[in-house]
């Protein structure tokens, strides 16, 4: 198994070696991948969320230049049922400021109810506008399933999903190998999935422009977006026989807390494009996963629209095609807005760190199934550590640049669309534009009343000159800084060690999208090795976001936090990691 460190397989003298079976609640198999071994950051979570939420998406479509056709497709979100997760969908309505010369609507081989309108030479632009009330609830209570690994007896529409596809390359040979390893001595499916979604959660790293949307780029690079996730988890599961699809949709942006012991975490996602997947159970049907940090369920912020064998197959919602005359270029001009209303919203959610699972953040309601508990045993000591010498004594003369450091600078994300190409059908001239998944994560970080940190762990010293944040202005007055401070000792900012320059609002240019904003630490201060913080503070009422990412890419699971004004420590964590840059010097 690749990365795994002498593992080995817990006995039982009634049992026999290697026999041992467990039925115990929240089974994650206490895999450690590398050396040093790493604090767990699995989460039994349990209770739930109802919400009646009012959506509403506006397109706007200005035509090509001498457009011949244009066609707009879009996928109607249905209801669903499944253990966890339950959507409602009331109210469905889809109108246009132009009429199509043609409107129709099917059913594809996987079940979406398609809704095609087609323009016959547009000349104006065209405004679509999709609204529905949704009634989204996700409940979290003890799940069993006796469902055995390898599975049989499946049907013909089930193995369906067994498939290799272009994008989920189940047959790669590599893939297969991995698979079987993560799967080997597997009894129950649960334990199969959660040995394989417990690697792809620890194996990734979120980016929002992977150079491929492929299974087989996440797996030999180890990162990706919301695509490669679910392309890799369908792709090893898919190879051991679990049958998996694709599902697209929309995740909105309205936060939750979740009661940890150590305070409250909250929870957010973009608003925007997103995919994930259903894993099929034969005795509890299909389950919606989040290979990012959900297992066995979705928050009932996701509404879903489409499925598929992957997201090449699920392109029908928000696609638009256009044929033009001879000889002329240019594709259509095109905008998306997305609104959501929340009418009421009901959350109760509390989860309980375990001893065992991913190093990332991973959470998982509690399941009662049949596995076979495998123990890591811990690595030697490290060797004593050399002296250091006084910070002072150091001569610092090396430039060093670290930090959380990739993120699309500069993208207008209300236009942002996938490239025009030509349509998989041979239809002479027809070109598409298909959906993305480039959303906007970021949070308002100068609201009143609130504070925000980020962590970043020095492993040498350090001389500091400036941190950078990646951070958007969108208006206002007033003024920025930095605050530099220790950790604490429990993982939270403790004592403050210096302050940046204060940087006037009229100081930071009005650019499209985000871009690196650096504060100046004029005192130049020497840092030992050790774990710090940088807080954003602010006066006036400037309105500034600051980028993050999806996990924690480079930093610990508790390494970005915020606090209102009635905290006194800053006792809340946030799920993602800001986009940051530390800079200054270390010796050679």
């Amino acid at each position: 198994m690749n990365k795994v460190q002498r593992i080995r397989t817990a006995r039982s003298p009634a049992a026999g070696p290697f026999r041992t079976e467990h039925v115990l609640l929240c089974l994650f198999t206490c895999l450690f991948y590398m050396l040093p071994p790493c604090e767990a950051e699995n989460y039994l979570i349990n209770g739930g969320q109802e919400s009646q939420i009012d959506y509403k998406m506006e397109q706007r479509v200005q035509p090509a230049p001498a457009t011949r056709k244009l066609i707009l497709s879009y996928v109607m979100p249905e209801n669903f049922q499944s253990p966890t997760y339950s959507q409602k969908i009331t109210r469905f309505d889809l109108r246009f400021s132009v009429n199509p010369s043609e409107r129709k609507e099917s059913r594809d081989e996987r079940g979406n109810r398609i809704i095609q309108a087609t323009w016959k030479k547009p000349r104006q632009p065209i405004t679509a506008t999709l609204s529905l009330a949704a009634l989204n609830s996700t409940k979290l209570a003890r799940l069993k399933t006796r469902a055995p690994f390898p599975l049989d007896g499946l049907g013909s529409d089930i193995k369906e999903y067994l498939r290799s596809t272009r994008q989920v390359e189940a047959g790669d040979p590599a893939i297969r190998r991995t698979a079987r390893e993560l799967t080997a001595g597997a009894e129950t499916e649960f334990d199969a999935v959660q040995k394989i979604l417990t690697w792809v959660v620890d194996h990734m790293s979120y980016v929002l422009i992977p150079e491929s949307y492929t299974a087989s780029y996440a797996f030999r690079h180890g990162k990706g977006n919301c695509q490669n996730y679910s392309h890799l988890a369908a792709a090893l599961m898919r190879s051991a026989g679990i049958p998996v699809r694709i599902v697209n949709g929309i995740t909105l942006k309205q936060a939750y807390d979740i009661t940890t012991g150590g305070g409250v975490m909250t929870m957010k996602m973009a608003q925007g494009r997103h995919s994930w997947i259903e894993v099929f159970f034969p005795d509890l049907g299909w389950v919606p996963f989040d290979p990012q940090q959900m297992q066995l369920f979705v928050s009932n912020r996701f509404i879903r629209v489409e499925v598929g064998l992957d997201n090449e197959e699920t392109a029908n919602d928000g696609l638009v095609r256009w044929t033009q005359s001879r000889g002329t270029q240019g594709r259509p001009g095109f905008q998306e807005s997305i609104e959501a209303n929340f009418a009421s919203d009901q959350v109760a959610l509390n989860a309980e760190k375990q001893n065992y699972g991913p190093k990332k953040l991973l959470f998982t309601p509690p399941v009662e199934a049949v596995f076979k508990r495998i123990i890591v045993e811990p690595p030697p000591p490290p060797p004593e550590p050399v002296p250091p010498k006084k910070l002072e004594e150091i001569s610092y003369t090396k430039p060093n640049l670290f930090g959380n450091l990739e993120f699309p600078d500069k993208i207008d994300f209300l236009t942002a669309r996938g490239p025009a190409r030509r349509t998989d059908e041979q239809i002479e001239g027809e070109m598409e534009m298909r959906k993305n998944f480039l959303v906007e994560t970021a949070e308002y970080v100068t609201t009143q009343g609130r504070q925000y940190a980020q962590t970043f762990i020095l492993d040498r010293p350090m001389k500091l000159g400036a941190a950078g944040l990646a951070l958007h202005k969108f208006g206002g007055d007033g003024q920025l800084w930095l605050e530099l401070m220790r950790d604490d000792g429990s993982g939270r900012p403790g004592e403050p060690v210096a302050t940046t320059e204060i940087l006037p609002m009229n100081r930071i240019p009005a650019a499209t999208g985000y871009d690196w904003v650096d504060f100046t630490f004029n005192d130049r201060p020497l840092l030992s090795p050790g774990r710090y913080w940088v807080a954003l503070g602010f006066t006036g009422s400037p309105i500034v976001n600051w980028f993050f990412s999806y996990g924690k890419p480079v930093g610990p699971a508790d390494g970005t936090r915020y606090r209102t004004i009635f905290d006194v420590v800053w006792s809340r964590s946030l799920s993602f990691e800001f986009n940051y840059r530390i800079a200054g010097l270390t010796a050679e």
